[in-house]
């Protein structure tokens, strides 16, 4: 299934701000995605937490509408606190220092827990276009020739989606977005995307960091998918 999203890019009226019920809080947000995010809702409105897992390195994030903080989001106690306020979170937080599987897993968790008790009811995180299906039951990924070793790092996201379906309740309103397989910095924003639920989209598969935050904070604002994986590309 895919649709065409045309949202507009610049005016977003303080009824749409208002749907969201408060601030936006981002984990990983030092990353370009997180960034991304951040920037987007700042742009659009909201009040920002950006967490990080050490502000000093990022003393740039900081600005009107942003407060930067320390995290962990692998910890549901901090999760809880951080969140406390907000009206949707998203993770877009990746460790290349610990096993994918087990960071991936233990964020699932900590946000499955955390969020619930801070009252946040929406949650968007961010997954990678290799773990889509290319044919029913049948993923990028799972190519004979697929590098073991991206393999490895993209089961970490498979077992974060596995874990979301099977254990988040009614109070958390979960969503995987999974941006094209070109996740491209230096690619032209558009302004616009695609969608696909659970499978790659025809086409190029390519988008700018930019394109996927509206794609975020449109979800955020106006929700329109829940507990599946939405793939985004222009």
């Amino acid at each position: 299934m895919t649709d065409r999203n045309t949202r507009a890019t610049g005016a977003h009226s303080s009824e749409r701000r208002g749907e969201s019920g408060g601030g936006v809080v981002v984990f990983g947000a030092g990353g370009r995605v997180g960034r991304a995010a951040v920037a987007e809702a700042v742009a659009r409105g909201h009040r920002v937490t950006a967490v990080v897992r050490d502000p000093a390195k990022h003393p740039d994030l900081g600005g009107p509408g942003v407060t930067v903080v320390r995290g962990d989001a692998t910890d549901p106690v901090a999760v809880a606190e951080l969140a406390a306020g907000h009206a949707a979170a998203v993770h877009a937080g990746a460790r290349l220092d610990v096993p994918s599987e087990e960071y991936f897993t233990a964020a699932a968790r900590a946000m499955l827990t955390g969020l619930p008790a801070a009252g946040v009811r929406r949650l968007l995180v961010v997954g990678i276009a290799v773990t889509l299906e290319t044919a029913p039951g049948v993923r990028l990924m799972d190519a004979p020739d697929f590098p073991a070793e991206w393999r490895a790092f993209a089961q970490g996201h498979v077992a974060e989606f596995e874990l979301l379906s099977a254990e988040a309740g009614p109070e958390l309103d979960w969503l995987m977005v999974v941006p094209g397989l070109d996740l491209n910095a230096e690619a032209p924003v558009t302004g616009g995307y695609r969608t696909a639920v659970g499978t790659v989209l025809d086409g190029p598969g390519h988008i700018a960091h930019a394109d996927l935050a509206r794609a975020l904070l449109d979800e955020i604002e106006r929700p329109r998918h829940s507990r599946v994986q939405l793939a985004v590309s222009v």
